[in-house]
């Protein structure tokens, strides 16, 4: 089961042109081009439709996110003042599950997410099992001290997942042996670590 899905992250990875786990990124090294035989060949020019749609699907990819609640925090960052595109990545990475795997407590999006929905992460000392729930500036994440004592919190610890995520984020404040981080203010769209232009996709919605 495991295998199957880390295949289709290598192969949703290909597709999209974007490594989505540290295994993807090592076969995109190889093979930097979309699956499929055809894959290799010059793609005729996309479609405004397309290339939007792609985008779009670069960036939920990179959270892991169902399409309606991708959807449903664009609709919530199109009512912030300011600019909709970069309101909407700074919302999507206030999600725990995001911040649990920026600060290298799990190596994928996907071992974050289940380290929430199986009740290993406190935020300000209380379980907290949504991987949609939004953390707010000041408050402390930190892995179960119960938990912490297993191997793959210990592997985390020993910086294992963190030596290959990007650069840690300055809104974050992580100590790893303790397996405790502060989101120390809101994110910056320019600071969060993903690849996406986000005019596109706020002109895919607006479409």
């Amino acid at each position: 089961m495991a295998h199957n899905r880390a295949r289709h992250q290598v192969r949703l990875s290909r597709a999209l042109g974007i490594a989505l786990t540290p295994k993807a990124q090592r076969a995109f090294e190889k093979r930097p081009y979309p699956p499929g035989e055809h894959g290799r060949a010059r793609r005729k020019q996309e479609s405004d439709y397309a290339v939007r749609l792609k985008e779009k699907q670069r960036l939920r990819a990179q959270y892991g996110l169902r399409e309606t609640q991708f959807r449903n925090t664009f609709d919530e960052a199109r009512r912030h003042p300011g600019l909709t595109g970069d309101t909407f990545v700074e919302l999507l990475e206030r999600r725990l599950d995001a911040l649990v795997l920026r600060s290298g407590f799990a190596r994928t999006t996907a071992q974050a997410r289940q380290a929430v929905v199986h009740r290993h992460i406190l935020v300000d000392g209380k379980i907290v099992d949504r991987p949609s729930f939004r953390v707010k500036p000041g408050q402390v994440i930190q892995v179960k001290p119960k938990s912490q004592t297993t191997v793959p919190f210990q592997v985390a610890a020993a910086g294992a997942h963190r030596d290959v995520l990007p650069a840690l984020p300055e809104y974050l404040e992580v100590n790893l042996e303790k397996l405790r981080a502060v989101l120390v203010r809101e994110p910056k769209r320019a600071e969060v670590p993903v690849q996406a232009d986000v005019q596109l996709i706020v002109e895919f919605y607006n479409r």
